[in-house]
């Protein structure tokens, strides 16, 4: 492989990272004009095995942010990342998958003030990416949650 090709491919890398970043950041941020960005204009997630919808990203940016107003916080920690590329039908090496763990604390609003997380889940992203001219973007998003723990009463 050439240092042309090996510093394209880590420029991707560092690219296909920073658009997760920018997934978590606009989730937790509630941003979701920069969520909907994020995504190709065919672009779709499905949240269903954490009890949400499957849609195109302009429907489900309105179901979180009708869901996730719930949460005073909240806090998307993306980690084991494997970045993959070319693994698309047809690629032309303008395609890219990354699967990675997740573990999300969140809190609920209310008056007590308090910053401890009432729930907390945690599971799997499956990511699948194109290039387009305005750089990397998500074609689709798959959430595999695995386990979800709820606050204990004593």
């Amino acid at each position: 492989m050439t240092q042309r090709a090996e510093f394209a491919t880590v420029r991707d890398r560092l690219a296909v990272d920073d658009l997760v970043t920018a997934y978590a950041v606009a989730v937790d941020d509630g941003d979701w004009t920069a969520y909907q960005q994020l995504f190709t204009v065919d672009g779709r997630a499905d949240y269903r095995s954490a009890g949400g919808i499957d849609g195109d990203a302009t429907r489900v940016a309105a179901w979180l942010a009708e869901s996730l107003a719930l949460f005073a916080m909240r806090q998307h920690l993306i980690v084991n990342r494997q970045v993959r590329f070319g693994l698309l039908e047809n690629d032309t090496g303008d395609t890219a998958r990354v699967r990675a763990d997740y573990l999300n604390p969140m809190r609920f609003a209310g008056p007590d003030g308090s910053t401890a997380p009432d729930l907390v889940c945690g599971g799997r992203y499956d990511f699948a990416l194109l290039r387009t001219p305005d750089g990397w973007r998500l074609r689709e998003v798959v959430v595999h949650e695995k386990w979800r723990r709820l606050p204990t009463t004593p």
